[in-house]
């Protein structure tokens, strides 16, 4: 993958941290990573605001619904961890 150095400014402390957690992958690699995560979650965002202009906002019943759902698909990906299951193509 081609890549191309740029200068940025960052608050002294931030860098600080972010140097001593990047360790072993790098500084580009973590700040790669992290504009990487920016980007998909400016994605999903722009996803969610045509979709409430197009469908309507969320209702809480529904939120209450799609957060039971993932609760449910967190504690099969648990079960399904701790059964020694890894394979992601494994039928329920």
């Amino acid at each position: 993958m081609a890549t191309k150095k740029v200068t940025v400014t960052i608050p002294e402390d931030l860098l600080d941290e972010i140097r001593a957690e990047a360790a072993e992958r790098g500084l580009s690699a973590y700040v790669a990573e992290a504009l990487r995560f920016k980007r998909d979650r400016d994605r999903l965002l722009e996803l969610v605001d045509w979709l409430q202009e197009e469908h309507g906002a969320v209702t809480e019943d529904e939120r209450t619904a799609a957060l039971s759902e993932l609760e449910d698909l967190d504690a099969e990906h648990e079960r399904r961890l701790t059964a020694g299951g890894h394979n992601a193509g494994e039928a329920a």
